[in-house]
């Protein structure tokens, strides 16, 4: 049975539905109140400000119904009904994460053994059934990655892959950028040299959060792409060494890029980048990129760097990666704020061409959240 009460002075009330409690504050009820006249029927936002609402705000009554509950806020004398079902979902009382490097439910980890499930789908299903493009976008939101294979091999095809979640974001390499090798490369990417797993642009903030490589030519032998999980790196190195951990969460490592003669970008940023209440945020991780740290008190730099290797050894092994070739039409989509990305060497007779390109995570994540509720209320139909 569902129930309601409200706190002696009215500053919260509790709410009972299928046996779970939550308390919601008077305050945070009316603040996010969703009556025409707190929020924008067109577009959701809020019509008033903080300001606005009484600072002695308290619920005077309360009335459950089967789906909704409905509200009387004092001094204003204002009604408002709230579905039960939202309350549920805005739940804020509930038990606090403890520590620091956990990460979202809805993300899993990974190591080698993903290899024989690789997130993958091809490129007109995606493009042509909104089920399949829900089920890959939900792919790289959960493992970081995903590929897509099968797609058009011309030129500037990686734009339609994008096109399919998000934006282009140029940056000083261009819209989109060619991964071939250079006579004079401003870039080692731009070189046939094998490249040790990294996030790409660290001097940048922000970093582009979403990056796009596609092949047109595979000819070339070597060049394979390799993945590593970089939250599960840094979870592993939490594990082994605690401590560590936290030197390289902590202080901010410097990053730089000043290859062409007009770019010097710079950025000051933790390796491993945790939100305030701990969870794992961001990998920064490009030695080739790493400038002089300089941010880290002497006690603790020997330790730091000693943190720094493990890291990398940890990113290193063969049992945290994931390897693939890429095929002409074949491409792969990793959130460059978690995801490493690796190349094997290659030389010799043939050629390797692909183009990349970057966007942004939160494009992905709005279309997957509007792909998310269309399929919830499918179901509901």
């Amino acid at each position: 049975m569902n129930t309601v009460t409200i706190a002696p002075k009215g500053d919260f009330i509790s709410l009972t539905i299928i046996g779970h409690t939550s308390r919601f504050h008077a305050i945070w009820l009316r603040d996010n109140a969703l009556d025409k006249d707190t929020r924008s029927k067109g577009n959701g936002q809020r019509l008033i400000a903080l300001q606005d609402i009484h600072k002695s705000t308290y619920v005077s009554h309360v009335q459950l119904h089967p789906h909704s509950l409905t509200i009387t806020f004092m001094p204003e004398n204002k009604r408002i009904d709230y579905p039960l079902g939202w309350l549920l979902n805005h739940a804020y009382d509930k038990p606090c994460i403890q520590g620091k490097g956990w990460h979202k439910p809805t993300q899993t980890l990974w190591n080698s053994s993903l290899m024989g499930n690789l997130p993958e789908e091809d490129f007109d299903r995606v493009s042509t059934s909104t089920q399949a493009l829900h089920a890959w976008l939900g792919s790289i939101a959960r493992f970081g990655f995903a590929k897509l294979n099968n797609g058009p091999v011309k030129a500037m095809a990686l734009t339609q892959v994008v096109d399919l979640f998000g934006h282009l974001r140029e940056t000083n390499y261009g819209k989109i950028f060619e991964v071939q090798v250079e006579e004079k490369p401003t870039n080692l990417a731009f070189t046939g040299l094998a490249l040790q797993a990294h996030t790409d642009n660290p001097y940048r903030d922000p970093v582009p959060t979403i990056q796009v490589l596609y092949c047109l030519e595979s000819s070339a032998p070597g060049g394979d792409n390799v993945l590593v999980d970089g939250f599960m790196a840094a979870t592993q190195l939490q594990k082994e060494d605690p401590h560590g951990f936290d030197l390289l969460s902590r202080y901010c490592a410097r990053f730089e890029y000043a290859g062409e003669e007009d770019v010097c970008l710079q950025s000051k940023r933790p390796i491993i980048e945790l939100t305030p209440d701990g969870q794992l945020q961001g990998i920064r991780f490009n030695n080739r990129s790493a400038a002089p740290f300089t941010d880290i008190p002497f006690e603790h730099m020997a330790h730091y760097y000693d943190a720094y290797r493990r890291l990398g050894e940890i990113i290193n092994d063969p049992l945290l990666e994931v390897g693939f070739r890429l095929n002409p039409g074949d491409c792969f989509v990793i959130d460059n704020t978690r995801v490493l990305h690796a190349r094997k060497a290659f030389s010799g007779s043939g050629t390797r061409w692909l183009q990349g390109c970057y966007a942004d995570m939160d494009g992905l994540l709005s279309r997957l959240a509007v792909l998310n509720k269309m399929y919830k209320n499918t179901l509901k139909d």
